[in-house]
């Protein structure tokens, strides 16, 4: 990267208080205990409460981020909020949250990448830092997929669940900071994993509502041979790229959709999996948030020593993908 060493000053986490178990489950779709977890390996998700929006998760997330990295939000430049659940078209969910941190002097935007948000959310902001703009940027992945899940769908309804993580990121010492970034995408598959309703393509009306179209729709068989794929290779591109040896990864925190997709990538990097941060079973995938939450986990529990050497790693709907190489 040029100029300044980028990286993560403080990270932060939150999940809503409620569980919504594979037992609660079985109670709404034709689905068993069993079978979620060999497949998925999830146990439960976390629910917002109906008085929660997106916003009020990037919150919480975000003034944890701010007190580990040791900042006040008046000193922020940018926030970046990756999600595909904003509290609304319009404003977006950043100027929202912008406006409850107090973060008067910083920029805002949402970032749409589905759940690859928050690794495309992390190179937007290492730019803006590297080039000399911004000194301090808060990028945040958020999500109420649950406000989008149809519990009357037993294929999609057992893996989402609703979360925030959040991330401060400045100038760190030479040597440190994220080393690189590795981001694609894949329009050709966008028909695998999407909502049609509410756009431009297809507005609300009466009969879009009635046709479940404001839902996730997912082809989860071609989703799953496209995640094993691209999991594995970015990874490797991002190593590759910031000429580190996968022998070298101390910790590998990739997106948390499928402990099968998981790992598949620890198999190709050659890592056993204590050495992958993994949260799936409690939380179920959050989306953009799946990747933050695991790393601030990750922090908290001590599994993170300066030096370490992390790849970050996440597939999603677009199709898109991204990876980054990141030394503590």
């Amino acid at each position: 990267m040029m100029g300044t060493s980028v990286g993560i000053l403080g990270t932060g986490k939150y999940v809503p208080e409620r569980r919504l178990t594979n037992k609660e489950l079985e109670q709404m779709v034709e689905t068993n205990e069993e079978w979620i977890v060999s497949r998925t390996g999830i146990r439960e998700r976390r629910i917002a409460e109906s008085s929660q929006a997106t916003s009020d998760l990037a919150y919480e997330a975000s003034i944890r981020a701010l007190e580990a990295a040791g900042i006040t939000a008046d000193q922020l430049d940018l926030i970046v909020v990756a999600t595909i659940t904003p509290d609304m078209f319009f404003p977006s969910t950043a100027c929202i949250l912008q406006e409850k941190l107090g973060a008067k002097k910083a920029a805002a935007f949402d970032l749409s990448a589905a759940c690859s948000g928050f690794i495309y959310g992390l190179a937007n902001a290492a730019g803006f830092i590297a080039t000399g703009m911004y000194r301090y940027v808060l990028v945040v992945g958020a999500e109420c997929l649950s406000r989008i899940t149809d519990y009357t769908d037993r294929n999609t309804c057992i893996l989402f669940g609703d979360g925030a993580g959040a991330v401060v990121l400045g100038e760190v010492p030479e040597g440190r900071g994220f080393k690189s970034f590795k981001l694609g995408a894949d329009g050709a598959g966008g028909d695998l994993l999407r909502i049609c309703g509410g756009g431009s393509r297809v507005p609300s009306t009466e009969q879009s509502v009635t046709e479940r179209r404001h839902f996730i729709e997912m082809n989860g068989r071609d989703v799953f041979k496209f995640a094993v794929r691209v999991m594995g290779s970015a990874a490797e591109e991002a190593l590759a790229a910031a000429g580190i040896d996968k022998a070298d990864i101390d910790l590998l925190i990739p997106h948390q959709a499928n402990i099968r997709i998981i790992q598949s990538a620890l198999e190709r990097l050659d890592l056993p999996e204590e050495k992958a941060a993994i949260n799936l079973d409690r939380y179920g995938n959050m989306s953009s948030a799946s990747i933050p939450v695991a790393l601030a986990e990750a922090v908290e529990e001590g599994r993170v020593s300066e030096g370490d050497r992390l790849v970050l790693v996440g597939f999603g709907g677009g199709l898109t993908w991204g990876a980054s190489v990141l030394v503590w």
